[in-house]
Formats: structure tokens, C-alpha cells, sequence
């Protein structure tokens, strides 16, 4: 199934017969037969006509708003999952304080493995880079992690995760062999190109989030480990910790590394450096193929992707409300 991303500012989607047609000024862009799309991104000034709306959520297929910057502005999504035992027994376990720290607990320790999962990877195929140091440390932080043995509340969890993530972007920067430097993540803005597709990747990450949680039946705005915050969708911000290091972290390093990107792409801007227009759709071509990449998964040897196993992950979280599983971070990457 295919995703399809929508930049061209004053680009108006519309129905036509079984196509989904993007157009500006009366010529097409694009044309995809509707049976093959289950994902539309929207980017800014772009229309949709009232038969595409309706198209789009009688099929079901997820469709986002965001800023031309990049930042989700929202969803356009069928009414609410008819899942309400689920969305009782979210509201009832986020009260729970034991069952908040062990969800935070795998969470955290799902994300310093898949850290320490990528610089291993790296470190073997450029052993130059010198990332032992590095690997080493993450590895104390996930015992601490796994063993919750600072999970007594979630601000000291937070503080491993904080700390973790200090050493995995020292780790990180080298794995960058171009122009472009990096030094440390900022995010709001971000300060420079390798931010930049940070941040982005991010967005692109958090969307697809929202979509397994929503998909599941599951209230987005309520997590486990990110706390309660006006506008914010936490428990999307913990399924997609995980993910964080297999799919934003990866993309940015092959972007930087392959030079599929330049210093040239990026503008500096008031709210920070951002991805140039005719960049942005060499991202999306990329992370596309990052998420949709068959692997085996390193446990189970069954063929997966890692956006298949974002969803996988929703209904792991679902089985461990309702049916008391342990839940369990993905790590079967490799």
C-alpha cells in the first residue's frame, strides 16, 4: 500500500471516478487509483474537495494535516473506536502507579536497546567510528532500566532515559561522515540541518502513532510514561519512543552520510532551521523505504517492517491492559 504526501502549496485533492488526483492550476500532479493508498500527508496550503473527504474516511485511510513547516496540526478521522472497555481500562491503569512504572520501564529499556542496536550496527561496518565507549555506557543505563531498579517513580526513569540519550547522540554525531555537524539535539527550534531531519522524522513517526493507537481503540492523548499534557498525545509519544532510534535516527544518518541531502536543502527560519520543499520529498521517498523494508524479526524469524510492527505494538499494549500481559518493547531489529 502507498503513502502519499502532498506539498505542492495551492495543490487541490479531489476525487475522480476510482483515482484519488492531485492538481494545481488545473493540471494534474499525481493520480493514484484509490484501492492503492491507505495514508495521506498534507503539508500546509493544500485543498481537498468535499467527494475526497468523504472518500478518504468512508475507506478508512488515515489522513494528517501539518504546517508547511512540519509541525501535526491534526487528523482527518472516522468517529471514535467503538472500543470503549479499552479506552475504561487505559483510564483506570494510567491511575494505577505500579502499572504506569513497568509500562515506563520496557518502554525506556525498548529504546536504549534499539540506541544501542543502531550504533552497533554502525560500529561493526565502520569500526573507525569508535562507538565502544558509548555502547558500553547504554548498556549500564538498560540494566537500570530493564531491572527498574530507578523506576521507584518516573522522574527518576526519566532521568536514566535523559541520561541515556546524552550518550547515545555523542555516540550518534560520529556516526555522521559528511559536512553537516551535529553536536547535540535541540528541538524547539532545531538548530541545525541534523536536527532539522530529526525533528522531522519525528513528526512523520508521531502521526503514525497516533494512527496504530486510534486504529486500536486506544485514547492517544493518555500515556504511560510522558505525562499528561493540554494538546499533546503522550501515549503516542510512548509507542513511538521505541521507533525513535530504528527509523528517525537511521533516516538521518543515511540522508546525511549518502548525501541525499546537502547543506543547501535547509533554510533558516524564526522557528528554527527546517527541510527545503524539494528535499522534503527525497525524505519521504526514504522514509517510506524504511518503514516498509521486509526484515526477520531477530525472536519470532517472522518477516516484518518496522511500520507493520508499530501497529504490532499497539495491540501488545492492548493485550497488556486487557488481558494482563507483560508488555514488551520491540527489539527485534537487528
Amino acid at each position: 500500500m502507498a503513502s502519499l504526501y502532498i506539498v505542492e502549496q495551492g495543490a487541490t485533492l479531489r476525487k475522480e471516478s476510482n483515482r484519488l488526483v492531485v492538481e494545481r492550476d488545473g493540471a494534474a500532479l499525481a493520480e493514484i487509483h484509490d484501492f492503492k493508498l491507505d495514508r495521506v500527508v498534507i503539508f500546509g496550503n493544500v485543498q481537498l474537495t468535499t467527494p475526497a473527504i468523504w472518500f478518504l474516511l468512508e475507506s478508512g485511510i488515515d489522513t494528517a494535516f501539518l504546517s508547511a513547516s512540519g509541525k501535526l496540526r491534526g487528523r482527518l478521522a472516522p468517529l471514535e473506536s467503538k472500543n470503549v472497555p479499552l479506552r475504561l481500562r487505559q483510564y483506570e491503569c494510567t491511575q494505577d502507579a505500579g502499572f504506569a512504572r513497568r509500562m515506563a520501564s520496557a518502554i525506556v529499556a525498548g529504546k536504549i536497546a534499539n540506541c544501542i542496536a543502531v550504533l552497533s550496527r554502525h560500529q561493526r561496518n565502520h569500526p573507525e567510528c569508535a562507538l565502544e565507549a558509548e555502547i558500553a555506557q547504554l548498556n549500564s543505563y538498560l540494566k537500570k532500566a530493564a531491572r527498574g531498579e530507578s523506576a521507584h517513580s518516573l522522574d527518576s526513569l526519566r532521568g536514566v532515559e535523559g541520561q541515556a540519550a546524552a550518550v547515545y547522540f555523542q555516540g550518534f554525531a560520529r556516526t555522521l561522515r559528511r559536512r553537516m555537524q551535529f553536536t547535540k539535539r535541540t528541538r524547539r527550534p532545531p538548530a541545525d540541518p541534523v536536527n532539522a531531519l530529526l525533528s522531522f522524522g519525528y513528526t512523520l513517526l508521531y502521526n503514525e502513532a497516533i494512527s496504530a493507537l486510534s486504529s486500536a481503540g486506544f485514547d492517544p492523548y493518555l500515556g504511560f510514561y510522558h505525562a499528561l499534557h493540554y494538546g499533546r498525545c503522550s501515549l503516542a509519544l510512548d509507542l513511538m519512543e521505541e521507533m525513535r532510534p530504528l527509523v528517525a535516527d537511521r533516516l538521518a544518518t543515511q540522508m546525511v552520510n549518502l548525501e541525499i541531502v546537502k547543506p543547501d536543502d535547509f533554510r533558516r527560519e524564526q522557528s528554527g532551521v527546517l527541510l527545503g520543499d524539494g528535499a522534503r520529498k527525497r525524505f519521504f521517498r526514504e522514509y517510506e523505504r524504511i518503514v516498509n523494508a521486509e526484515f526477520a524479526h531477530r525472536q519470532t524469524g517472522v518477516r516484518t517492517t518496522l511500520r507493520r510492527a508499530l501497529h504490532d505494538q499497539a495491540q501488545a499494549l492492548q493485550r497488556a491492559l486487557m488481558q494482563g500481559e507483560a508488555y514488551r518493547a520491540f527489539q527485534g531489529w537487528n
